[in-house]
């Protein structure tokens, strides 16, 4: 049985951010939202920016407001944030320049200089990750070409979370799962893929000391107690500092025949494995090997994801058009189904900008019926996402041997209804929703498993399942759907 205790978990997305206050009592999990906190890019002279001294401040609030509600009696404090970017600091602990948002454009084209100095395959078979050219490999390379002032003068470089852990507690210090995401990380040594970087020029004594999840970094620091006037010997702890690994912890699964969606701005999908799995195959189906929690490897494929939605419906806003999410799902439900579809993971979707219109473009570009309204917009979008799933899906089965069944999917993209649905339908397997909040979950839990209070990832998942409610979509195949996949497979995939 699990040992009670009260943990803070920060969880900051591209969004938003929150404070979550996890109670855990006689085996069951209460999470209770006591901050939350826009969190959006900055633009600075043309270049995107996170705005951290606000997200920090933010986090201060939340902590003060968690002292205050468990009179100090905190068992652990953890952050978790999105993957790739980070903080540059210098001998002296001061930040660099303003960390900047995976979003920017100075990536782009990066990635194919790299490759004039290490080729693709060569990066893939050390790093196991997938090609994104917001990966921070191609950032940092980005910035050797620019002379970069602040890499120049860097001492440390700090991933976002490890960023936030040291101006919590002073340490300096890079936990696995985020460490990953970089694609500086060589997963079969064990550490930093130093030989690679050095070919690159990428200075490497910026590089940390990693630390696994579950790990004490420290205790809050004393200038933070005296400024909260609390806290006083209260731990900061490692959860699964990227989003998704705190996210794949809380998948309320039983054995190792599924797989999982972690369904947000971005749709991760994969499955946990003892070891990275690296080859050929992997590397022609863009698959990465990110770290996970207990040991393991979140063997994935990032895709596009709600971002897609998120931008539609910014673009209307700015325009005067005011609507929810839960309308334009609505919208879409009423449109007829599978009549243009998208690649979701095309270039033209990573930036911000005229989203509806972007989509409009892609399906006049490829023949397709061009979606007029914003229902039938967000319908093609939506489609499209569970044939990228069904893609992925079908990969994984070829990958591994075995089919994966059922597919577990958490986070917030589980309150779409019409796409949980859609995915089973589309992948002719069963899905299983839930939890939304599985990251702060996921964060909550390995700081208990880190903390002694819960024994086992094992443990981890049969809390989940006891205190949070599941929904399951059972799949209903339609001619449609296998039409859309064939020209999905034709068209899109090659």
């Amino acid at each position: 049985m699990a040992k009670d205790g009260k943990f803070l978990a920060f969880d900051l997305g591209a969004e938003s951010g929150r404070a979550l206050l996890g109670i855990i009592k006689s085996g069951r999990l209460e999470l209770h939202e006591i901050h939350r906190f826009p969190n959006g890019p900055i633009t600075i002279l043309g270049g995107m920016h996170w705005n951290v001294l606000r997200q920090f401040q933010d986090i201060k609030q939340g902590l003060k407001l968690a002292l205050q509600e468990t009179d100090g009696k905190l068992d652990g404090i953890g952050v978790d944030t999105w993957g790739v970017d980070f903080g540059l600091l210098g001998e002296d602990g001061e930040l660099l320049g303003i960390p900047y948002h995976y979003r920017d454009s100075r990536t782009d084209g990066v990635p194919d200089e790299v490759f004039k100095i290490v080729p693709w395959e060569e990066v893939f078979e050390r790093t196991g990750i997938q090609l994104m050219q917001l990966n921070t490999l191609y950032q940092l390379y980005a910035m050797v070409k620019s002379n970069s002032t602040a890499l120049k003068h860097a001492s440390t470089l700090l991933m976002m979370p490890d960023l936030f852990n040291y101006w919590l507690t002073g340490e300096k210090v890079s936990e696995f799962t985020i460490a990953t995401t970089s694609q500086c990380y060589d997963p079969r040594r064990g550490n930093w893929a130093v030989d690679m970087l050095d070919k690159l020029g990428i200075p490497t004594h910026i590089f940390p000391r990693i630390i696994p999840p579950g790990t004490t970094v420290g205790n809050l620091h004393e200038s933070l107690t005296a400024e909260l006037g609390g806290g006083y010997g209260v731990p900061v702890i490692a959860p699964g500092c990227h989003d998704t690994a705190s996210a794949v912890a809380s998948v309320p699964a039983v054995g190792t025949d599924h797989a999982y969606l972690s369904s947000g701005t971005w749709s991760l999908m994969g499955v946990e494995l003892k070891e990275p799995f690296i080859n050929e195959k992997s590397r022609s189906k863009n698959f990465t090997n990110e770290g996970g929690v207990a040991g393991t490897f979140r063997f994935l494929r990032n895709i596009m994801g709600l971002w897609i939605v998120q931008e539609c419906r910014r673009t209307w806003l700015n325009a005067g058009e005011e609507v929810s999410y839960a309308e334009l799902t609505e919208m879409a439900r009423e449109c007829e189904g599978f009549v243009s579809i998208i690649d979701p993971d095309a270039s033209v979707f990573l930036s911000p900008g005229d989203m509806p219109q972007r989509i409009k473009d892609f399906c006049r570009n490829t023949g397709q019926k061009v979606p007029a309204t914003k229902g039938e917009v967000i319908r093609c979008a939506l489609d499209s996402l569970a044939l990228r799933y069904r893609a992925t899906v079908e990969n994984l089965d070829e990958m591994l041997g075995k089919r994966h069944d059922p597919i577990h999917i958490v986070g917030g993209g589980t309150q779409n209804t019409l796409l949980s649905q859609l995915t089973a339908d589309v992948t002719g397997r069963t899905v299983v929703a839930g939890p939304v909040e599985a990251t702060a979950i996921g964060n909550v839990l390995v700081q208990a498993m880190g903390s002694g209070h819960v024994a086992s990832l094992e443990e981890v998942r049969e809390i989940v399942r006891n205190s949070f409610e599941l929904k399951t979509y059972y799949p209903q195949p339609s001619s449609a759907s296998e039409k859309a996949y064939a020209a999905f497979r034709q068209i899109i995939c090659g």
